[in-house]
């Protein structure tokens, strides 16, 4: 018997999912509203502009499928808004980038998902760890503020 839909996710997955369709509905009822011309507040901006930065994420190259653990991890640092400063244009290259540094010195991380199907108190702290220490660089990199 096959399992379908969320009965076939991982309990990783399950948890990143579910605050990542809450954010995606929110973002589309906000770009629809902000498409009227109103002011928006600060708080609504930044929503929307998370938003943007998730729906950039989610784009996966043609033939260029993401292993569940690396798919976790970028939806989970979204969420958390490590992609919050970085600019629309520069997601998808921060992505790569930022996969590539967590397959180095921090492995183990995606490797307790992909054998324990979650992601536990240490790896938590050390994804976070991960996060900044890549960010900063990355910002350094790219020049950016």
């Amino acid at each position: 018997m096959s399992r379908v839909g969320g009965a076939a996710q991982i309990k990783a997955m399950k948890k990143v999912a579910g605050t990542l369709r809450l954010d995606l509905a929110a973002y589309r009822e906000l770009e629809a509203f902000a498409q009227l011309g109103t002011e928006l507040d600060p708080a609504t901006q930044k929503q929307l502009d998370r938003g943007a930065r998730m729906v950039e994420l989610l784009k996966q190259g043609q033939a260029q499928p993401m292993n569940v653990e690396d798919q976790v991890l970028m939806i989970k640092g979204a969420g958390e808004g490590l992609f919050d400063d970085i600019p629309v244009a520069l997601v998808g290259t921060f992505e790569k980038e930022f996969l590539v540094f967590l397959g180095g010195e921090y492995a183990s991380v995606g490797k307790e998902i992909a054998e324990k199907k979650a992601i536990g108190e240490d790896s938590e702290k050390r994804f976070k760890e991960a996060g900044k220490r890549f960010k900063d660089g990355f910002k350094i990199k790219h020049k950016l503020n």
